[in-house]
């Protein structure tokens, strides 16, 4: 078991806030720091900080800590094009040492969406569909190589696929508490599935579905996927 600090600093954290925690957490023996991705304060907190962009900050994370695993929980799809957000968080595994765990999710927050002119699409399962596909198609395609992808949603032309983390394959998570195509797309493309705040009578259930969906492609659940709450 691994015990990892979760942080919000849309709430009202400064990158020395972030690195302070991240470097305690480290220092105390935990075994990953993690940080939500969102651009609005939900509620009370302390509005004088201002948002943070979350890959920025885990940038420079990755050259301040040596042992930690860093990573979002989640990512919006609706932030990012898929091609850029591989190469950002090829980036920032490689500056810290192969240590960099993405989440990835629908999004939900539509406030912050329009507080920063951010397209918040009402269906949005399909966006994540396609940016896992292609986010973990482009790096595990070989080096020297090219990778396409035609879709729905994205077009991808004859890319070089680069830059490419430092391990691979990079830990994908993926987050949401749909009772479908979430379960699905965990057993297909994630090595670790997130539940967030769930009722606490409800994760068995959760976890079976991801376990059903695991089995439903020929993946061993439990040893090949596992879960974070």
């Amino acid at each position: 078991m691994q015990f990892r600090v979760f942080t919000e600093p849309q709430q009202g954290a400064s990158y020395d806030d972030l690195l302070a925690v991240a470097q305690a957490t480290e220092a105390l023996g935990y075994d990953g720091f993690f940080r939500s991705d969102h651009y609005l304060r939900m509620g009370d907190g302390d509005p004088g900080a201002g948002p943070s962009d979350a890959w920025t900050s885990l940038a420079g994370l990755a050259r301040e800590t040596r042992r930690i695993a860093l990573g979002t929980l989640v990512s919006s799809v609706t932030y990012r094009p898929p091609g850029i957000l591989a190469v950002q968080v090829a980036q920032v595994d490689a500056m810290s040492g192969g240590r960099v765990e993405l989440g990835l999710g629908t999004g939900w927050f539509e406030e912050e969406h329009a507080a920063y002119g951010i397209p918040f699409p009402p269906r949005r399962f399909d966006l994540l569909e396609e940016q896992l596909e292609i986010v973990t198609g482009l790096w595990s395609t070989p080096v020297g190589e090219r990778y396409s992808f035609a879709g729905e949603h994205y077009t991808l032309t004859d890319s070089p696929a680069l830059p490419k983390p430092a391990r691979l394959p990079l830990p994908v998570i993926v987050g949401g508490g749909g009772p479908q195509r979430t379960p699905a797309l965990a057993a297909r493309f994630a090595s670790e599935f997130n539940l967030p705040f769930p009722e606490f009578d409800a994760i068995p259930a959760a976890f079976e579905r991801v376990d059903e969906a695991c089995r439903a492609i020929g993946r061993e659940p439990r040893r090949s996927c596992t879960r974070l709450r």
